[in-house]
């Protein structure tokens, strides 16, 4: 469902128009209309500076958040130590044979 951005202007031709200027001409006076117009304006451009100022911040930090992430993970790959070779298994000594108790106290004996 796709509403166009000026729905609400479609039924509105070139006589409504018309009266509605007239409207507005009655209403503020012919020495008003410019200086409307004027503050208008300069309305619409404070509004798309600061619009754009908030689109500007908003880049900027996410910038920062992303660089800030690299570093991390560049400390977290130093931060890793480094496998050293380990040296080859060496044969043990042999190890006794294990004696029963018995065997022991009766070799005492």
């Amino acid at each position: 469902m796709n509403i166009p951005q000026f729905a609400f202007i479609q039924g509105i031709g070139g006589p409504e128009l018309l009266i509605i200027l007239v409207i507005i001409l009655l209403l503020f006076g012919a020495k008003k209309l410019p200086e409307l117009a004027k503050g208008l304006g300069k309305s619409m451009k404070e509004f798309k500076k600061a619009a754009q100022e908030v689109q500007d911040d908003f880049t900027e930090a996410m910038d920062t958040a992303e660089t800030k992430k690299q570093p991390d993970n560049a400390a977290a790959k130093t931060a890793t130590p480094a496998l050293t070779p380990v040296p080859a298994a060496t044969p043990e000594a042999p190890v006794a044979e294990t004696v029963p108790a018995e065997e022991l106290e009766k070799k005492d004996a």
